[in-house]
């Protein structure tokens, strides 16, 4: 299994960073965890195949995390031909959310014809689905959305991903995290608290508690990106790890 980061830039591009999307490519599958505003044209430049992607995982709705899903639609109906089905997956609100976005940036576009299906599923924190040959699990975190927002835990492949999305400490991610073969963590400032966001110091004191075999900051401040990374893998635009 194969992880692309195409984006892992905050929502203000700091470092000219493209925002938050990671691709991961299985032998059967390839999903998306989440797909930021810019996803599409990171896409184009990584030379990803869109029409293979058959699942799109979101952490929350925001639009550097959600918003390049009504692009990714269209270039599948008027650009890549595609014809497989497309199923997103998020937090409660996303079929409504993602409605809105395509009518304001596009408006007739959530209702035009397609020659493929977008299944919209909607998760709670808690129980696990399963998508797109991945056993999803959704924990609850703090960063207010206008939704619920999750870290989440995939398992695919006999691998485990979890990745914190946007959200402060909560105790959760001890378990979202736990022994995963790939912690990525959002990673935003070294030690400056920042109201529902992530800082390396408080991570790292409860890294012991969350054993990731791997772990990757992403979503930095200028002053991350400006760090020497000291235990973790720095996130960067087009980054490949093998997991």
């Amino acid at each position: 299994m194969r992880l692309q980061v195409l984006g892992c830039g905050d929502a203000f591009g700091s470092g000219g960073r493209f925002n938050t999307c990671f691709h991961v490519d299985a032998p059967d599958n390839a999903f998306l965890i989440d797909c930021g505003a810019s996803a599409l044209i990171a896409i184009r430049r990584f030379g990803v195949e869109p029409n293979r992607i058959g699942t799109v995982f979101l952490t929350h709705l925001h639009g550097d995390h959600f918003g390049g899903l009504p692009w990714l639609i269209l270039d599948g109906q008027l650009v890549s031909g595609r014809k497989a089905p497309l199923t997103v997956v998020g937090p409660t609100g996303t079929a409504e959310r993602l409605q809105a976005a395509m009518e304001v940036l596009f408006p007739g576009s959530s209702t035009a014809e397609r020659r493929f299906k977008v299944e919209v599923v909607e998760m709670e924190a808690g129980p696990p689905i399963a998508a797109g040959g991945v056993t999803a699990t959704a924990f609850a975190v703090r960063h207010p959305s206008g939704a619920p927002s999750h870290a989440l835990r995939l398992e695919c492949g006999g691998r485990v991903l979890s990745y914190t999305g946007d959200t402060e400490w909560v105790e959760a991610l001890i378990e979202a995290g736990r022994g995963a073969d790939l912690m990525i963590a959002e990673g935003y400032t070294l030690e400056r608290p920042v109201k529902f966001h992530l800082d390396w110091a408080t991570l790292k004191r409860r890294l012991p508690e969350i054993g990731p075999k791997r772990l990757m900051l992403t979503h930095m401040s200028p002053e991350m990106i400006a760090h020497t990374p000291d235990g973790y893998i720095a996130a960067e635009d087009g980054f490949v790890i093998d997991l």
